[in-house]
């Protein structure tokens, strides 16, 4: 549900609201420092795979913090949240103790709050919004900890609330991919009255959630938590179902579908095509990871087998090529290495990623790039031949360019390399679904502010629009679409159904 302007400044008008205010001169609150979340030691994490980093926030601590905010007139920090979270409310709900509330408001726009405050880039979204960074150049109100600990404190508590629903109205819709963009939509298409299934390929709903982000980012049991809730809202999710080989979206017409969401992804590896990459070995950070968070190849119960090595490089320097090597490190490798060819201030990781890290032991070789694999007499990869890189002029992502430097090659040893130089879109949806236009990069092609494709039933978003993006961009493409496929079904369906 989208909240309006004038919404939002009513609420904080609510005499609560303006109590809380006068209860705390803004001096004051500007005196209290931004808390630091604990964390264990890197020398127990790396332990297991298991581990959560973040240990999160004491009750204590969480309202400490949520004075911090200065219930802004205008909040900028709103306009900085891809899901439109009404961030001021929430937080003022901790400052006066009534977390439970602060955690149902978060649930009014956004599926996946104890996700998202665990894996989404606050720092250069709603965080750098804040006023506190914009107008005063302090450190910004600790959002994406409050929302954590909101989220946590819900869960713990046992009292799980769900939001609130409109009457069904009987019209069904398929959701194609359980990642954070199709939740985030089904969660929206639930509270509007929808009759909403997600179709998932593997055999456990979440997608990168699940597959992509390790543990001690995102535990397992925080997602499933997330995932009941929206069961709980009426959404029915189909495992092992691959839309385009399983069914088509035909046959699911037939079943009276009357609309679809893709959000099925970027679940296609890229490589770098260079000499030597089809040694034994080289993975790429896809298989790497799945191997290890979807079927739990670290255990040694587990059937599923994983490379280990004492030399592990990964090749890339964003957050799942952070995810990789650390992974690594958990795996016993006595040296993880991340080879990027720019420098670190261009590294697409985010910054807390880099720094835990560095915490546990991970080697830096940036301005690195790997030319070519040398591998043994069986076929394995033990060495990677690599060449310094300059920096040049910009290029289009605004970072700028590696240029190589002749006569720069050395090698490297190497037992596992995990290469996480990004994902190309799933294909299966584009190639089966005909009429559907797909770039060259085969992504589909929507309407930008509607993500309304070619066929005016199918909607998409997340990784299969954008080729590669966050997880909150990927649920603010799912608020997006339902948002506008509901105005597409009433305009279709509903606006001749009688009033009751």
């Amino acid at each position: 549900m989208e909240r309006s302007e004038e919404y939002i400044k009513n609420e904080r008008k609510q005499e609560w609201r303006v109590e809380l205010q006068k209860l705390t001169k803004a001096k004051d609150r500007m005196a209290v420092e931004r808390v630091e979340m604990t964390e264990m030691a890197p020398e127990e994490r790396i332990k297991s795979q298991r581990v959560e980093v973040n240990v999160g926030l004491t009750k204590e601590e969480a309202m400490r913090e949520a004075t911090r905010c200065m219930d802004c007139v205008n909040p900028t920090c709103m306009e900085g949240c891809p899901v439109s979270i009404n961030i001021p409310k929430f937080i003022k709900n901790i400052e006066r103790g009534n977390i439970l509330e602060a955690a149902s408001v978060l649930k009014e726009t956004s599926a996946l709050p104890a996700v998202c405050g665990r894996v989404c880039p606050q720092e250069v979204q709603c965080e750098q919004r804040c006023f506190y960074v914009e107008k005063l150049n302090l450190p910004s109100v600790a959002i994406g900890h409050l929302e954590r600990f909101a989220a946590d404190f819900e869960r713990e508590s046992g009292v799980i609330s769900v939001p609130e629903l409109a009457e069904s109205n009987g019209v069904k819709v398929a959701v194609i991919g359980s990642g954070p963009s199709g939740l985030s939509f089904a969660g929206d298409m639930a509270k509007l009255g929808y009759d909403v299934t997600v179709f998932e390929a593997l055999h456990e709903i979440g997608g990168v959630l699940k597959y992509g982000i390790p543990e001690f980012r995102l535990p397992n049991a925080v997602v499933d938590v997330e995932i009941e809730n929206l069961r709980r809202m009426g959404v029915k999710f189909i495992t092992n179902y691959i839309v385009g080989q399983t069914a088509s979206l035909d046959d699911l017409k037939e079943e009276g579908y009357k609309a679809f969401y893709v959000g099925s992804g970027a679940g296609l590896p890229r490589f770098m095509n260079i000499p030597g990459e089809n040694s034994n070995g080289i993975m790429s950070s896809n298989e790497y990871l799945t191997r290890v968070n979807l079927m739990g190849a670290d255990s040694e119960e587990s059937d599923t087998p994983i490379l280990r090595g004492k030399n592990v490089v990964v090749v890339g320097g964003g957050n799942t090529a952070m995810d990789s090597v650390r992974t690594a490190k958990r795996l016993g490798a006595e040296r993880a290495i991340i080879v990027y060819r720019r420098s670190e201030e261009e590294m697409p990781a985010r910054v807390e990623e880099v720094h835990h890290a560095k915490q546990e032991g991970i080697e830096f070789l940036t301005l690195t790039n790997p030319i070519e694999y040398i591998a043994d007499e069986n076929s394995r990869v033990k060495q990677i031949k690599v060449q310094k890189m300059e920096l040049g002029e910009p290029d289009a992502s605004g970072r700028r360019r590696p240029i190589p430097m002749e006569g720069s090659e050395y090698t490297i040893d190497a037992t596992v390399v995990v290469v996480a130089v990004g994902v190309s879109p799933n294909p299966l949806i584009p190639n089966s679904v005909e009429g559907l236009e797909v770039s060259k990069w085969g992504t589909i092609e929507v309407v930008k502010d509607k993500m309304q494709s070619s066929i005016p039933e199918v909607f998409a978003g997340g990784d299969i629009v954008r080729g590669g993006a966050t997880v909150i961009l990927a649920m603010g493409d799912g608020r997006k679409a339902a948002k506008n496929m509901n105005i597409y079904l009433q305009e279709k369906y509903l606006s001749n159904k009688v009033e009751h």
